[in-house]
């Protein structure tokens, strides 16, 4: 297995981002005379700058290169279509890739993509219609279990995101809890695991608590004022809801949708383990060329195509409620 060798230029970026902060550091004292509060930002913004600028910027670098550093755009090429690279050795060896039935393009990577977004948007909308009406119900003032209901939703959440996973194993599995009191109960065993759909529950299991909290803190912080004012208007409950809830708890559901959609869409631990490889997601298409392949530059391309995708989706969303105030819908 090689190693992968950072360029030069990003070791040179990484002592510039140390030397920057350590000349804005001393900068800053002299100027102020002493320590002041806006230096408390300047280590958040060195560490943004070494973890996760530098890291996009290497990404879109090994994208658009080869491994011998030559610029090149056969990874996104690979992407569109898979069999291109095994045509490119093909035509060296002086072989016609038609003669040997590889004509056709290979659709398996842009299939794993829409796979993918298309099981991201089932969870996200699945998640949309659980997670409403609970966060709807716990945000109810005169519900007095709502609190507990918020603890029961959060204390899953301190356990470990791989440990939740391999639970539903021994829930789902043809020996697990479920099929065992389906036989004790007199039905037959039936197929839990290793399909689309345990993938499905797996992941709205995971992401749908990041789905209620948004929602929760947008329908809590409304003015309770503002409903009683549309009844008093002869608005009844339904219409009371539509036109001023529903409407005021709009950025709470943009940011749910954004936080439930992009973990999704990237997942690889679900359907390894629930799916049993039987299903692929786009994330694990990743990791598979990362680390298997040992192909960095494949990976990057893939990472920068998931990455815009899901910078689309994004912006896609933020207007539906451009001003975070959740009135563009009434």
């Amino acid at each position: 297995m090689t190693h992968l060798r950072v360029p030069l230029w990003g070791v040179w970026m990484m002592v510039l981002a140390l030397l920057a902060f350590v000349v804005m550091l001393v900068r800053t004292i002299k100027r102020y005379r002493g320590m002041h509060r806006s230096l408390y930002a300047w280590p958040y913004g060195v560490w943004m700058v070494i973890f996760t600028v530098l890291p996009l910027v290497l990404i879109a670098y090994y994208s658009f290169t080869d491994k011998a550093g030559n610029f090149t755009l056969t990874n996104f090429a690979n992407f569109w279509d898979s069999n291109f690279e095994m045509k490119q050795e093909l035509i060296k060896m002086g072989l016609d890739p038609a003669e040997v039935g590889m004509a056709e393009r290979g659709l398996v990577n842009v299939n794993t993509l829409v796979y993918s977004l298309w099981m991201a948007f089932l969870c996200t909308v699945i998640s949309l219609l659980i997670g409403y009406p609970a966060a709807l119900i716990m945000a109810d003032r005169e519900f007095k279990m709502g609190a507990t209901i918020v603890v029961l939703f959060v204390i899953p959440m301190w356990m470990n995101f791989l440990l939740r996973t391999i639970a539903w194993m021994s829930l789902l599995e043809d020996n697990g809890l479920i099929n065992t009191l389906l036989s004790w109960l007199g039905f037959g065993r039936v197929q839990l695991m290793y399909n689309t759909q345990a993938v499905l529950l797996g992941m709205v299991y995971n992401f749908l608590p990041f789905m209620v909290f948004p929602i929760y803190n947008s329908l809590a912080k409304q003015d309770v004022r503002l409903s009683e004012a549309s009844q008093d208007l002869g608005a009844n409950p339904w219409r009371t809801f539509w036109r001023v809830t529903f409407p005021l708890s709009m950025p709470g559901i943009v940011s749910g949708i954004t936080m439930v959609f992009m973990p999704s869409v990237t997942t690889f631990f679900i359907p390894r383990v629930l799916g049993g490889g039987n299903t692929e997601m786009f994330g694990d298409l990743i990791e598979r060329t990362f680390l298997t392949a040992n192909n960095w530059n494949g990976g990057s391309a893939l990472s920068l195509i998931m990455m815009v995708l899901i910078l689309a989706s994004m912006s896609i969303l933020r207007k539906v409620d451009p001003e975070g105030e959740g009135g563009s819908v009434i």
